[in-house]
Protein backbone atom coordinates (compact mmCIF):
# COMPACT_ATOMS: atom_id res chain seq x y z
CA UNK A 1 0.00 0.00 0.00
CA UNK A 2 1.69 3.13 -1.31
CA UNK A 3 2.45 6.38 0.98
CA UNK A 4 1.60 9.70 -0.12
CA UNK A 5 2.12 12.97 0.95
CA UNK A 6 2.37 16.40 0.29
CA UNK A 7 6.30 18.57 0.65
CA UNK A 8 6.09 22.12 0.83
CA UNK A 9 8.66 24.79 2.94
CA UNK A 10 9.62 28.41 3.24
CA UNK A 11 5.67 29.76 3.62
CA UNK A 12 6.75 33.19 4.79
CA UNK A 13 2.95 33.81 5.80
CA UNK A 14 2.08 37.79 6.32
CA UNK A 15 5.43 38.36 4.78
CA UNK A 16 5.81 42.18 4.98
CA UNK A 17 6.18 43.34 1.46
CA UNK A 18 8.81 46.67 0.54
CA UNK A 19 9.56 47.90 -2.65
CA UNK A 20 6.04 47.19 -4.17
CA UNK A 21 4.37 49.01 -0.94
CA UNK A 22 5.86 52.16 -1.91
CA UNK A 23 5.11 51.86 -5.37
CA UNK A 24 1.50 50.78 -5.60
CA UNK A 25 -0.41 50.10 -2.48
CA UNK A 26 -3.04 48.32 -3.98
CA UNK A 27 -0.92 45.77 -5.51
CA UNK A 28 0.87 45.62 -2.06
CA UNK A 29 -2.26 44.62 -0.52
CA UNK A 30 -3.33 41.88 -3.19
CA UNK A 31 0.36 40.37 -2.55
CA UNK A 32 0.09 40.50 1.43
CA UNK A 33 -2.86 38.02 0.87
CA UNK A 34 -1.04 35.63 -1.33
CA UNK A 35 1.16 33.72 0.85
CA UNK A 36 -2.49 32.79 2.95
CA UNK A 37 -4.28 31.81 -0.64
CA UNK A 38 -1.50 29.57 -1.55
CA UNK A 39 -1.13 28.30 2.03
CA UNK A 40 -5.16 27.52 1.58
CA UNK A 41 -4.33 25.90 -1.91
CA UNK A 42 -2.05 23.77 -0.41
CA UNK A 43 -4.17 22.61 2.08
CA UNK A 44 -7.16 22.05 -0.79
CA UNK A 45 -4.67 20.20 -2.70
CA UNK A 46 -4.01 17.61 0.61
CA UNK A 47 -7.72 17.06 0.94
CA UNK A 48 -8.73 16.69 -2.76
CA UNK A 49 -5.31 14.14 -3.25
CA UNK A 50 -6.30 12.29 -0.18
CA UNK A 51 -2.74 12.39 1.18
CA UNK A 52 -1.59 10.59 4.17
CA UNK A 53 0.48 13.87 5.23
CA UNK A 54 1.64 17.16 4.95
CA UNK A 55 5.25 18.22 5.80
CA UNK A 56 6.11 21.50 6.01
CA UNK A 57 10.03 21.81 6.18
CA UNK A 58 10.63 24.94 7.71
CA UNK A 59 9.63 28.88 7.19
CA UNK A 60 6.18 29.27 8.13
CA UNK A 61 6.67 32.74 8.83
CA UNK A 62 8.96 35.70 8.57
CA UNK A 63 11.06 37.01 10.89
CA UNK A 64 9.97 37.92 14.23
CA UNK A 65 6.26 39.01 12.88
CA UNK A 66 3.63 38.62 15.87
CA UNK A 67 0.27 38.69 14.62
CA UNK A 68 -1.54 35.97 16.32
CA UNK A 69 -4.36 36.07 13.52
CA UNK A 70 -1.48 34.57 11.84
CA UNK A 71 -0.99 32.12 13.77
CA UNK A 72 -4.80 31.58 14.34
CA UNK A 73 -5.19 31.39 10.49
CA UNK A 74 -2.46 28.82 10.27
CA UNK A 75 -4.01 26.66 13.25
CA UNK A 76 -7.36 26.78 11.34
CA UNK A 77 -6.23 25.30 8.20
CA UNK A 78 -4.39 22.46 10.07
CA UNK A 79 -7.66 21.70 11.61
CA UNK A 80 -8.69 21.29 7.93
CA UNK A 81 -6.37 17.94 7.69
CA UNK A 82 -7.11 16.78 11.31
CA UNK A 83 -10.89 16.56 10.76
CA UNK A 84 -9.89 14.57 7.61
CA UNK A 85 -7.68 13.00 9.53
CA UNK A 86 -4.35 13.87 7.68
CA UNK A 87 -1.20 13.82 9.52
CA UNK A 88 1.03 17.36 9.44
CA UNK A 89 5.18 17.24 10.29
CA UNK A 90 6.52 20.65 10.60
CA UNK A 91 9.78 21.58 12.02
CA UNK A 92 11.12 25.32 12.68
CA UNK A 93 13.23 27.29 9.95
CA UNK A 94 15.35 30.21 10.78
CA UNK A 95 12.88 32.92 10.53
CA UNK A 96 10.55 30.57 12.81
CA UNK A 97 13.02 30.26 15.58
CA UNK A 98 12.70 34.42 14.92
CA UNK A 99 8.89 34.42 15.48
CA UNK A 100 7.85 34.81 18.90
CA UNK A 101 4.17 33.38 18.31
CA UNK A 102 5.87 30.10 17.07
CA UNK A 103 6.06 29.14 20.85
CA UNK A 104 2.30 30.34 22.14
CA UNK A 105 0.86 28.35 18.84
CA UNK A 106 -1.49 25.55 20.10
CA UNK A 107 -1.58 22.84 17.14
CA UNK A 108 -4.48 20.39 16.32
CA UNK A 109 -3.70 16.53 17.64
CA UNK A 110 -2.78 15.71 14.28
CA UNK A 111 0.53 17.76 14.33
CA UNK A 112 4.09 17.38 15.19
CA UNK A 113 6.38 19.77 15.67
CA UNK A 114 9.76 18.59 15.84
CA UNK A 115 11.57 20.16 18.68
CA UNK A 116 15.30 21.02 18.90
CA UNK A 117 16.53 17.56 19.95
CA UNK A 118 16.59 15.27 16.79
CA UNK A 119 12.64 12.27 16.68
CA UNK A 120 11.73 10.15 14.64
CA UNK A 121 7.83 9.55 14.44
CA UNK A 122 6.85 5.99 13.28
CA UNK A 123 3.40 5.70 10.93
CA UNK A 124 0.70 3.49 12.23
CA UNK A 125 -0.26 1.56 9.05
CA UNK A 126 -2.59 -0.66 7.48
CA UNK A 127 -1.72 -4.65 7.54
CA UNK A 128 0.79 -5.29 4.69
CA UNK A 129 1.61 -1.52 4.18
CA UNK A 130 5.65 -1.15 4.47
CA UNK A 131 6.95 0.92 7.50
CA UNK A 132 7.38 4.59 7.08
CA UNK A 133 9.54 6.40 9.95
CA UNK A 134 9.37 10.46 9.72
CA UNK A 135 12.81 12.39 11.15
CA UNK A 136 12.79 15.93 12.05
CA UNK A 137 15.12 18.13 14.28
CA UNK A 138 14.14 22.30 14.43
CA UNK A 139 16.36 24.51 15.60
CA UNK A 140 15.78 27.71 18.46
CA UNK A 141 17.90 29.97 17.48
CA UNK A 142 18.32 31.69 13.89
CA UNK A 143 21.63 30.87 12.84
CA UNK A 144 23.14 27.31 12.61
CA UNK A 145 26.35 27.49 11.24
CA UNK A 146 27.33 23.51 11.03
CA UNK A 147 25.26 20.61 9.34
CA UNK A 148 22.46 19.35 11.32
CA UNK A 149 22.61 15.64 9.92
CA UNK A 150 25.09 14.09 12.80
CA UNK A 151 21.91 14.85 15.00
CA UNK A 152 19.40 12.94 13.25
CA UNK A 153 18.31 9.59 14.39
CA UNK A 154 20.30 6.58 12.40
CA UNK A 155 17.58 5.14 9.99
CA UNK A 156 14.74 2.94 11.07
CA UNK A 157 15.74 -0.49 9.89
CA UNK A 158 13.29 -2.09 7.24
CA UNK A 159 11.21 1.45 7.22
CA UNK A 160 11.25 3.88 4.59
CA UNK A 161 13.04 6.93 6.39
CA UNK A 162 11.57 10.38 5.98
CA UNK A 163 14.06 12.99 6.32
CA UNK A 164 12.73 16.52 6.91
CA UNK A 165 15.60 19.14 7.15
CA UNK A 166 16.13 22.97 6.38
CA UNK A 167 19.17 23.81 5.57
CA UNK A 168 21.06 25.77 2.73
CA UNK A 169 23.11 22.47 1.26
CA UNK A 170 26.30 23.81 -0.07
CA UNK A 171 24.69 27.91 -0.05
CA UNK A 172 22.94 29.30 -2.83
CA UNK A 173 23.18 33.06 -4.33
CA UNK A 174 20.66 35.03 -2.26
CA UNK A 175 19.93 32.66 0.30
CA UNK A 176 22.25 32.89 4.00
CA UNK A 177 23.97 29.67 4.77
CA UNK A 178 22.03 27.57 7.07
CA UNK A 179 22.86 24.09 7.94
CA UNK A 180 25.04 23.73 5.41
CA UNK A 181 25.05 19.99 4.25
CA UNK A 182 26.83 18.20 0.81
CA UNK A 183 24.03 16.31 -1.22
CA UNK A 184 26.67 13.26 -1.26
CA UNK A 185 25.82 13.39 2.81
CA UNK A 186 22.25 12.80 2.42
CA UNK A 187 22.79 10.76 -0.34
CA UNK A 188 24.41 8.05 1.89
CA UNK A 189 22.56 8.47 5.38
CA UNK A 190 20.30 5.53 4.49
CA UNK A 191 16.99 7.81 4.52
CA UNK A 192 14.92 7.11 1.06
CA UNK A 193 13.77 10.90 0.64
CA UNK A 194 14.79 14.09 2.30
CA UNK A 195 12.42 16.77 2.25
CA UNK A 196 14.23 19.62 2.62
CA UNK A 197 13.26 23.53 2.80
CA UNK A 198 15.36 26.90 2.96
CA UNK A 199 15.95 27.82 -0.78
CA UNK A 200 13.23 29.10 -2.64
CA UNK A 201 14.43 27.75 -6.24
CA UNK A 202 12.85 24.25 -6.87
CA UNK A 203 14.95 21.14 -7.22
CA UNK A 204 14.96 17.26 -7.41
CA UNK A 205 18.55 15.46 -6.97
CA UNK A 206 17.22 11.29 -7.65
CA UNK A 207 19.99 9.13 -6.64
CA UNK A 208 18.35 5.21 -6.52
CA UNK A 209 19.45 5.69 -2.45
CA UNK A 210 17.45 8.82 -1.67
CA UNK A 211 16.02 11.24 -3.15
CA UNK A 212 16.75 14.98 -2.14
CA UNK A 213 13.53 17.10 -2.92
CA UNK A 214 13.86 21.63 -2.37
CA UNK A 215 10.17 21.85 -3.28
CA UNK A 216 10.67 25.84 -3.65
CA UNK A 217 7.68 28.27 -2.46
CA UNK A 218 4.54 28.19 -2.88
CA UNK A 219 4.44 31.88 -3.14
CA UNK A 220 6.64 34.19 -4.45
CA UNK A 221 6.56 37.69 -2.75
CA UNK A 222 8.44 40.14 -5.03
CA UNK A 223 10.48 40.05 -8.60
CA UNK A 224 13.52 38.32 -7.06
CA UNK A 225 11.26 35.22 -6.16
CA UNK A 226 9.74 35.19 -9.80
CA UNK A 227 8.55 32.38 -12.11
CA UNK A 228 6.07 29.20 -11.65
CA UNK A 229 5.72 28.65 -7.69
CA UNK A 230 4.42 24.72 -6.54
CA UNK A 231 4.65 21.94 -4.43
CA UNK A 232 5.74 18.25 -4.29
CA UNK A 233 2.85 15.32 -4.31
CA UNK A 234 5.12 12.41 -3.30
CA UNK A 235 4.00 9.12 -3.61
CA UNK A 236 6.33 6.07 -2.27
CA UNK A 237 5.31 2.73 -4.24
CA UNK A 238 4.86 -0.35 -2.89
CA UNK A 239 8.35 -1.18 -4.38
CA UNK A 240 9.16 1.90 -2.35
CA UNK A 241 10.23 3.10 -5.49
CA UNK A 242 9.53 7.27 -5.44
CA UNK A 243 7.27 9.19 -7.77
CA UNK A 244 7.34 13.02 -7.82
CA UNK A 245 4.46 15.27 -9.40
CA UNK A 246 4.58 19.08 -9.19
CA UNK A 247 1.72 21.02 -8.28
CA UNK A 248 0.90 24.45 -9.07
CA UNK A 249 -0.22 26.40 -5.95
CA UNK A 250 1.12 29.88 -6.96
CA UNK A 251 -2.12 32.88 -6.69
CA UNK A 252 -0.13 35.61 -8.47
CA UNK A 253 3.65 34.63 -10.70
CA UNK A 254 6.08 37.30 -10.42
CA UNK A 255 8.06 37.63 -14.09
CA UNK A 256 10.49 39.79 -16.10
CA UNK A 257 9.58 40.77 -19.43
CA UNK A 258 12.22 42.04 -21.35
CA UNK A 259 11.00 44.05 -25.00
CA UNK A 260 13.45 45.09 -27.63
CA UNK A 261 12.05 48.08 -29.32
CA UNK A 262 14.44 49.17 -31.91
CA UNK A 263 12.00 48.21 -34.54
CA UNK A 264 8.97 50.93 -33.21
CA UNK A 265 9.10 53.61 -35.24
CA UNK A 266 6.71 55.87 -33.01
CA UNK A 267 5.13 55.97 -30.03
CA UNK A 268 2.30 53.77 -30.91
CA UNK A 269 4.15 51.17 -32.50
CA UNK A 270 6.01 50.86 -29.09
CA UNK A 271 3.28 50.69 -26.86
CA UNK A 272 1.79 48.16 -29.32
CA UNK A 273 5.35 45.95 -29.23
CA UNK A 274 5.23 46.17 -25.55
CA UNK A 275 1.40 45.19 -25.17
CA UNK A 276 1.90 42.42 -27.99
CA UNK A 277 4.89 40.63 -25.48
CA UNK A 278 3.30 41.42 -22.27
CA UNK A 279 0.23 39.37 -23.60
CA UNK A 280 1.82 36.71 -24.84
CA UNK A 281 3.56 36.03 -21.20
CA UNK A 282 -0.14 36.39 -19.86
CA UNK A 283 -1.04 33.35 -21.73
CA UNK A 284 1.84 31.36 -20.66
CA UNK A 285 1.42 32.15 -16.94
CA UNK A 286 -0.16 29.25 -14.74
CA UNK A 287 -0.96 31.25 -11.96
CA UNK A 288 -4.59 33.71 -11.73
CA UNK A 289 -2.56 36.60 -12.20
CA UNK A 290 0.47 37.91 -13.18
CA UNK A 291 2.90 40.69 -12.02
CA UNK A 292 5.44 41.58 -14.62
CA UNK A 293 8.78 43.68 -14.38
CA UNK A 294 8.84 45.48 -17.74
CA UNK A 295 12.64 45.91 -19.22
CA UNK A 296 12.77 48.24 -22.02
CA UNK A 297 15.87 47.82 -24.39
CA UNK A 298 17.61 48.06 -28.00
CA UNK A 299 18.84 50.91 -29.62
CA UNK A 300 15.98 53.53 -30.36
CA UNK A 301 15.16 57.50 -31.60
CA UNK A 302 12.46 56.99 -29.21
CA UNK A 303 15.20 56.66 -26.22
CA UNK A 304 15.12 60.05 -24.53
CA UNK A 305 11.49 60.19 -24.54
CA UNK A 306 11.13 56.26 -22.83
CA UNK A 307 13.18 57.59 -19.96
CA UNK A 308 11.60 61.01 -19.76
CA UNK A 309 7.72 59.44 -19.57
CA UNK A 310 8.98 55.97 -17.60
CA UNK A 311 5.49 57.21 -15.51
CA UNK A 312 3.48 57.46 -18.52
CA UNK A 313 5.03 54.27 -20.06
CA UNK A 314 3.76 52.34 -16.99
CA UNK A 315 0.26 54.09 -16.93
CA UNK A 316 -0.22 52.85 -20.49
CA UNK A 317 0.88 48.94 -19.71
CA UNK A 318 -1.07 49.40 -16.64
CA UNK A 319 -4.31 49.93 -18.83
CA UNK A 320 -3.28 47.04 -20.99
CA UNK A 321 -2.91 44.69 -18.42
CA UNK A 322 -6.22 45.58 -16.98
CA UNK A 323 -7.54 44.76 -20.38
CA UNK A 324 -5.81 41.80 -20.23
CA UNK A 325 -7.19 40.12 -17.19
CA UNK A 326 -5.04 40.08 -13.83
CA UNK A 327 -2.15 41.20 -15.17
CA UNK A 328 0.06 43.72 -12.67
CA UNK A 329 2.69 46.06 -13.62
CA UNK A 330 5.61 46.18 -10.49
CA UNK A 331 7.32 48.41 -12.32
CA UNK A 332 8.49 49.74 -15.83
CA UNK A 333 12.43 50.49 -16.37
CA UNK A 334 14.74 51.13 -19.42
CA UNK A 335 17.75 50.33 -20.72
CA UNK A 336 17.06 52.11 -23.89
CA UNK A 337 19.66 53.84 -25.89
CA UNK A 338 19.42 56.35 -28.52
CA UNK A 339 20.78 55.05 -32.26
CA UNK A 340 24.87 55.86 -33.06
CA UNK A 341 24.94 58.89 -35.36
CA UNK A 342 27.81 59.49 -37.46
CA UNK A 343 29.36 62.82 -36.14
CA UNK A 344 27.93 63.16 -33.16
CA UNK A 345 29.48 60.15 -31.38
CA UNK A 346 32.98 61.02 -32.23
CA UNK A 347 32.32 64.56 -30.81
CA UNK A 348 31.26 66.34 -27.85
CA UNK A 349 29.35 63.95 -26.38
CA UNK A 350 31.27 61.03 -26.53
CA UNK A 351 33.66 63.50 -24.86
CA UNK A 352 31.34 64.01 -22.20
CA UNK A 353 30.26 60.29 -21.42
CA UNK A 354 33.72 59.13 -21.29
CA UNK A 355 34.36 62.24 -18.57
CA UNK A 356 31.26 61.01 -16.52
CA UNK A 357 32.23 57.06 -17.13
CA UNK A 358 35.91 58.10 -15.81
CA UNK A 359 36.94 61.15 -14.47
CA UNK A 360 33.69 61.52 -12.46
CA UNK A 361 32.41 58.65 -11.51
CA UNK A 362 35.75 57.03 -10.95
CA UNK A 363 36.42 59.62 -8.29
CA UNK A 364 37.21 58.95 -4.19
CA UNK A 365 35.05 62.46 -3.88
CA UNK A 366 32.45 61.61 -6.13
CA UNK A 367 32.25 58.75 -4.31
CA UNK A 368 32.28 59.73 -1.63
CA UNK A 369 29.52 62.68 -1.80
CA UNK A 370 27.26 59.84 -3.23
CA UNK A 371 28.10 57.77 -0.10
CA UNK A 372 26.54 60.47 1.74
CA UNK A 373 23.39 61.42 0.09
CA UNK A 374 22.95 57.62 0.00
CA UNK A 375 23.61 57.22 3.77
CA UNK A 376 21.23 60.18 4.83
CA UNK A 377 18.35 59.29 2.31
CA UNK A 378 19.00 55.52 4.38
CA UNK A 379 18.99 56.98 7.56
CA UNK A 380 15.37 58.75 6.92
CA UNK A 381 13.99 55.19 5.84
CA UNK A 382 11.82 52.67 8.09
CA UNK A 383 13.66 50.05 9.50
CA UNK A 384 12.63 47.25 7.01
CA UNK A 385 13.45 49.52 4.16
CA UNK A 386 16.98 50.13 4.31
CA UNK A 387 18.00 46.99 2.43
CA UNK A 388 16.93 48.84 -0.44
CA UNK A 389 20.58 50.43 -0.68
CA UNK A 390 22.17 46.82 -0.14
CA UNK A 391 22.08 44.61 2.99
CA UNK A 392 26.11 44.90 3.07
CA UNK A 393 28.83 47.21 1.76
CA UNK A 394 29.34 45.26 -0.88
CA UNK A 395 25.82 45.23 -2.15
CA UNK A 396 25.75 49.20 -1.24
CA UNK A 397 28.50 49.72 -3.45
CA UNK A 398 27.15 47.93 -6.37
CA UNK A 399 24.37 49.85 -5.95
CA UNK A 400 26.02 52.83 -5.82
CA UNK A 401 27.79 52.07 -8.78
CA UNK A 402 24.08 51.49 -11.29
CA UNK A 403 22.83 54.38 -9.61
CA UNK A 404 25.67 56.24 -11.19
CA UNK A 405 25.38 54.10 -15.00
CA UNK A 406 21.91 55.27 -14.38
CA UNK A 407 22.33 58.78 -14.25
CA UNK A 408 24.67 59.22 -16.69
CA UNK A 409 22.44 57.25 -18.79
CA UNK A 410 19.40 59.65 -18.33
CA UNK A 411 21.48 62.51 -18.86
CA UNK A 412 23.13 61.82 -22.30
CA UNK A 413 19.89 60.35 -23.60
CA UNK A 414 18.22 63.73 -22.80
CA UNK A 415 21.13 65.87 -24.81
CA UNK A 416 20.87 63.37 -27.60
CA UNK A 417 16.78 64.06 -27.39
CA UNK A 418 16.04 66.26 -29.74
CA UNK A 419 16.08 64.69 -32.63
CA UNK A 420 13.53 61.98 -31.97
CA UNK A 421 11.08 64.69 -30.48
Amino acid sequence: MAYRFLHTADIHLDSPLRTLALRNPELSEFIGLATRRAFVRVIDLCLEEQVDALILAGDLYDRDQTSMKTARFLAEQLQRLHTAGIRTFIIRGNHDALSKITAELIMPDSVKVFGAASEVVSIDRAPGGFPVAIHGLSFAKPHAPESLLKHYSLPVPDAVNIGVMHTSLGGSEKHDLYAPCSVADLQQSGFRYWALGHIHKRSIIEHPSSTIVMPGMPQGRDINEDGRKSVSLVTVRDDRSILIEERQTSVAQFDRLVVDVSRADDWKDLIGDIASKLEELRSNTASDHLVARIQITGRSKLAWRIRRDLDLLRTEMETRGSIIGKTWIDKVQSTCSAPEQAGVQSGALEELATIMDGEISGSPAYRNELRNVADELRGQLPAELRDTFGADEEAFESILSSFTREGSANVLARLRGGEGE
